[in-house]
Order: C-alpha cells, then sequence, then structure tokens
C-alpha cells in the first residue's frame, strides 16, 4: 500500500516547524516535490504573509547558531547564500560588528589557551581565525590573548 502524497503546503509546514529556512532555501526543498500545476512562490508569499516564513527570523537564527564559532564575514556569506538581500545584510553587518572582537577572543581561547610563543605558532592561530571569517582586527586582539579590557582592538 503506497504512502498517501503530502502536499506542499504541508510539506513546507514540516520544513518551518523543525527551524527557520530562508525562502531561497525553503523553494530549492519544496522544488523536489512539485508536480505539475505547483506554484511554489504563490505558496511562499502566502506563508511570508501568514507570518510562517520570515527572512528576519532566518536571519536571527542562523546569527544564534553561528555566532560562537564563526566571524562576521563568514556569517554574512552564508546569509547571503541564503539570498538574504543586500539591504538587511548592511544592518545586521552594523549588529555584528560589536562583538567580533570578543567572539573572536572566545573562539581563540577555547582552540589555543595561550599566547603563540614563536612566529609559526602565532601564524597558525591567526590562519585558524581567519579561516573562521574573522575580520583581521579582531585576529589580532584575539591572538594577543589580553583581557577584554583593550577591546576597541587596535594595536601591532
Amino acid at each position: 500500500m503506497a504512502k498517501p502524497q503530502i502536499s506542499l503546503k504541508a510539506r513546507a509546514l514540516r520544513y518551518l516547524s523543525a527551524r527557520e529556512h530562508s525562502r531561497l532555501e525553503l523553494a530549492r526543498k519544496l522544488a523536489r516535490y512539485a508536480q505539475e500545476g505547483d506554484d511554489i512562490e504563490a505558496l511562499l508569499d502566502t506563508l511570508e504573509a501568514a507570518k510562517l516564513l520570515s527572512q528576519a527570523r532566518f536571519s536571527e537564527s542562523l546569527i544564534h547558531r553561528r555566532a560562537h564559532r564563526y566571524g562576521n564575514s563568514r556569517i554574512l556569506s552564508e546569509l547571503q547564500s541564503h539570498g538574504i538581500d543586500a539591504d538587511a545584510l548592511v544592518d545586521i553587518k552594523a549588529g555584528l560588528a560589536s562583538g567580533e572582537i570578543a567572539r573572536a577572543r572566545e573562539v581563540w581561547r577555547k582552540k589555543f589557551k595561550q599566547v603563540p610563543a614563536s612566529a609559526e605558532e602565532r601564524a597558525k592561530q591567526m590562519r585558524f581565525l581567519l579561516q573562521r571569517g574573522f575580520s583581521h582586527r579582531a585576529i589580532q586582539a584575539a591572538v594577543k590573548g589580553g583581557g577584554d579590557d583593550d577591546s576597541d582592538g587596535e594595536g601591532y
């Protein structure tokens, strides 16, 4: 006996009940199950009108999941790949900028725990943070290893 076919709307609601999705991501997932005559864009418009699909909530959710491990450029790049518009990205970037040095320090402390003893070790630590998407300013502040009293990140 075959399973009954789940409607696109039910499938979309199932995805959204698990976690927030971007419009682009949800459209990609639903496209696999769309049949002739299904209008994914109209469904997405309906979900947005009912406030079940929200780019702002998706952005906040992704930032919350990623901010403790990644820097601003990595987070912004991921948001951009999910189709978040440029105006929203400018606002998000401004919001993320204030805490990047503290986040870089925390990631650095978890991984390395001590100030580098050699130039080679320093370069390794800086590469690690750079791959995580932190800015050079935040990386320099984190690798210095000092307390949060020099939170402006200036130095070197």
